[in-house]
């Protein structure tokens, strides 16, 4: 992150500092591990593919216009708008020197094509947003888009590098994709989740948005007549007040919405172990495995 321009570190370092899982490039440098990789390109690929994850979470959070991530003031709630958006630009350039330096044609084409791809997903979820009328299909194809294909082309990194046969290769990309999914379902369960609150976490933000979620749209479709005039109301017209979140948590629960879109989570969860089968047992397969139940059964 290192610039002549002082705001450019000190802004990237506030949120490269406020934490997270660093799961993605966990993915990378496990991934080359279970293929028994010798050398240290993944280090530097796998900083790579946190830094394009974390131009995203800069530039989400101006279009969201988050006040919070991770419980400290985000980026631009601290230094505004356009210091984030740039800064956000900063770090998907420096990415992509990262790739250059690389010098693998596969490495480059990979992740160029996953920044690609996250850029559709944001977009196409910014053109579904507030529609209650969302599919399972396009909910699917966003986040499929806009999380799981960086999850995946974190994993293919770890196969590229170690010079793995198509086979191993695709099996990673598999696992990449399908832990993504069930990430990013977990995460859209999260937001109405007592455990999250019980953390002290905030909930409520893609409903006050009116993001169209799985819950959101298993209960909508499940719903009475008078429940789907509620989810139009306070996710279309967003007409909202203070009461509407507690109906909403009461909606989505009677209509095991919650509970249900886990079960999906958990269907991904089990594709993704399943890829792996082709790899003999190792300390950093075991590690993939247990990624997946973190994926969905986490709290926070």
């Amino acid at each position: 992150m290192d610039s002549s321009v002082d705001l450019i570190p000190q802004l990237a370092g506030h949120i490269v500092a406020a934490g997270g899982k660093r799961l993605r490039p966990i993915l990378t440098l496990a991934s080359a591990a279970l293929c028994n990789y010798a050398g240290d390109r993944h280090i530097s690929l796998a900083a790579c593919v946190e830094f394009i994850h974390t131009a995203t979470l800069l530039h989400d959070d101006v279009v969201d216009e988050s006040d919070l991530r991770r419980g400290l003031a985000t980026a631009n709630a601290v230094w505004g708008n356009k210091a984030s958006v740039l800064v956000g630009d900063f770090l998907f350039s420096r990415a992509f020197q990262i790739m250059v330096e690389d010098g693998s044609l596969r490495v480059l084409k990979t992740l160029s094509d996953a920044s690609a791809k996250i850029a559709e997903g944001e977009v196409h979820q910014l053109v579904t947003a507030n529609d209650t009328e969302t599919s399972e299909s396009a909910y699917l194809d966003v986040i499929s888009a806009k999380t799981a294909a960086l999850f995946q082309a974190a994993c293919q990194v770890g196969a590229i590098v170690a010079d793995q046969p198509n086979a191993q290769e695709e099996a990673l990309a598999s696992y990449g994709l399908n832990l993504g999914i069930a990430f990013q379902i977990a995460d859209d369960v999260l937001d109405y989740s007592a455990a999250q609150a019980e953390l002290g976490k905030s909930i409520g933000d893609d409903f006050r948005d009116g993001k169209i979620t799985l819950p959101i749209i298993l209960a909508y479709r499940r719903g009475t007549d008078e429940d789907r005039s509620f989810w139009r109301r306070t996710m279309e017209r967003q007409e909202q007040n203070d009461e509407d979140l507690k109906i909403a948590i009461e909606m989505l629960q009677r209509h095991n919405a919650l509970a249900d879109t886990i079960e999906r989570a958990r269907h991904y969860g089990a594709i993704a172990r399943d890829s792996l089968g082709i790899f003999p047992d190792s300390a950093a397969k075991q590690a993939l495995i247990d990624a997946v139940a973190f994926a969905i059964e986490r709290p926070y």
